[in-house]
């Protein structure tokens, strides 16, 4: 047994993790509560080298967002604008394409595109949009809109979700985004998210693309006005969703980012709550694969150490994002291979250039020197696309 864990309270909960049992929701809320950081992370890193054993993964994207324009005002965000506002964009069909005309050839398998509720694009601009950047290349897995942008087009289209998403898919949508949940619990989702789309209509825009044989992510957002048991509630029901359907492929907790809104919050998520919050969802989540380190918001060096605390990916190069920085994240707008591949290599992992679904695309075998700081490494990556 570690020593972390044969010196702590949370011995009788590694033991029932380690026969393959099931956390429940006031276990879960002791983990949370807990200040015993080595067990937990013990404990959550043989959960996660049971499902990953010993990899971990990022993946070559692009962020675009097509517009900030938004009908909604949720307090916590700072990204969207109404039209009155100077700094409010909105991108044609054209400028979108020009965006990623090079990115098949600079590595990018993925393009992650979200933007706000526009007030006045309708539905056709959507569904030439996803034709449009496939015609750019067919291999591009396109990732776009969250649950409340889907509900947004569905009103637009004049149509269920469902035709909605067959529409899209057809169109050329690959899977849907996990952005937007937030917190599900109502009173503090009303406090953040006003006008937002509900916990249930989030899950069942998700559990309908999942049983139209599509996959997606899902999220949380902490630090701001919720409690730990708001915490373990948000993970009861995305659980309960993955258990019915087992359409999501990763996990993303995002830690608020406190800048340029409206929700005053004396205590942002730190270091140590960012780590408990990564193990206890790598824990809790025990149908989950994958949990993300999502380093736009913790900065790479702590999406690092969040390897040792159960997550195995650290998200993607990103070239571009927007929504956080315009919060206050102060990390850099995009990540070049080579610093993800190192990152992952120092914390102990093997690297894994992963697609949109988690598949692997790359293997970087193991090499007896260190990474260096440029250059390619031919003799030490497998490309699995070609093996």
């Amino acid at each position: 047994m570690n020593w972390a864990i044969h010196n702590s309270s949370l011995q009788d909960l590694h033991a029932k993790v380690a026969a393959g049992g099931r956390i429940t929701d006031e276990e879960a809320l002791r983990l949370f509560e807990t200040r015993e950081v080595h067990a937990l992370a013990a404990i959550a890193s043989e959960v996660n080298h049971r499902k990953n054993r010993g990899r971990a993964s990022y993946i070559l994207n692009q962020y675009i967002n097509y517009s900030n324009y938004c009908i909604l005002s949720c307090q916590f965000c700072s990204f969207a604008r109404k039209k009155r506002d100077r700094d409010g964009f909105e991108l044609t069909i054209p400028q979108m394409v020009d965006k990623v005309r090079s990115s098949p050839q600079a590595g990018i398998t993925e393009l992650h595109i979200v933007g706000g509720l526009h007030p006045s694009l309708p539905f056709e601009y959507y569904t030439g949009l996803l034709r449009a950047l496939k015609e750019v290349n067919p291999k591009l897995q396109l990732k776009c809109f969250t649950a409340i942008e889907i509900l947004h087009l569905a009103w637009l289209a004049k149509k269920n979700v469902g035709e909605t998403l067959r529409e899209l898919r057809s169109a050329g949508l690959d899977a849907l985004t996990g952005g937007g949940a937030e917190i599900f619990q109502p009173e503090v989702r009303s406090a953040i998210a006003r006008g937002k789309e509900s916990a249930a209509e989030y899950l069942d825009v998700h559990r309908t693309w999942h049983q139209l044989g599509g996959r997606s992510t899902c999220t949380m957002l902490y630090g701001h006005l919720e409690t730990p048991a708001d915490r373990v509630d948000h993970l009861r029901q995305l659980r309960a969703l993955q258990d019915e359907t087992r359409g999501f492929v990763g996990f993303i907790p995002l830690p608020y980012q406190p800048e340029n809104n409206g929700i005053p919050v004396d205590h942002p998520p730190t270091a140590f709550d960012t780590l408990r919050t990564i193990a206890v969802s790598r824990i809790y989540l025990d149908n989950f694969d994958h949990i993300t380190a999502y380093w736009v918001g913790l900065g790479l060096k702590l999406a690092q150490l969040a390897l040792q605390y159960g997550a195995d990916d650290l998200h993607g190069t990103i070239q571009e994002e927007m929504i956080f920085h315009m919060a206050g994240a102060a990390t850099p707008q995009s990540q070049p291979e080579l610093a993800m591949v190192r990152a992952i290599r120092e914390a102990g992992f093997t690297p894994v250039q992963r697609g949109t679904f988690y598949e692997p695309v790359k293997v970087w075998e193991a090499a007896g020197e260190p990474v260096p700081a440029g250059g390619s490494f031919p003799i030490l990556a497998r490309n699995l696309a070609t093996a």
